[in-house]
């Protein structure tokens, strides 16, 4: 805090805030490069692929949620609200003997929703939880993937 002699006779104080504007600029730039990194990373899941086992007509065992871009819910190949899953799931697993559900979703799904519907299934009473893989094409990697495609 600077003090001057005013030509009246008092004493004048000036408080000098370019110190404090400057620390409040910093801080709003670290806070906004913070949120875009942890928005950008955390946004989509990248579905693991599978690598190619010889085709079987083997259907696989437990009960298929498919969870499209669109947000639409499939139960086996019926399309359910959220609402109506837990019942569903529920009512499918207690005539399964086994108590999987294995959830298929798309590459552009969102991880919230993905947790969130497994916790629904883990809910309606579901053992265990799988998580489907699509194949991978002729080649080993897949298209757009780092060391493959074209």
């Amino acid at each position: 805090m600077a003090m001057s002699k005013n030509r009246g006779g008092g004493v004048f104080a000036d408080i000098n805030i370019t110190p404090l504007t400057d620390i409040f600029l910093v801080l709003l730039i670290i806070f906004m490069v913070t949120t875009a990194v942890t928005i950008e990373s955390a946004a989509h899941v990248d579905l693991p692929k599978a690598e190619d086992k010889p085709a079987s007509n083997e259907k696989p065992k437990g009960i298929i949620v498919t969870y499209t871009a669109d947000h639409l819910i499939y139960l086996g190949d019926k399309q359910v609200t959220e609402p109506e899953l837990v019942p569903q799931l529920h009512d499918q697993l207690a005539n399964s003997t086994d108590k999987i559900v294995i959830f298929q979703g798309d590459p552009k799904v969102i991880l919230g929703d993905m947790v969130r519907i497994l916790d629904m299934a883990k809910s309606a009473g579901a053992e265990a939880i799988a998580i489907a893989v699509s194949s991978l094409p002729p080649g080993g990697a897949a298209a757009g993937a780092p060391g493959g495609g074209a």
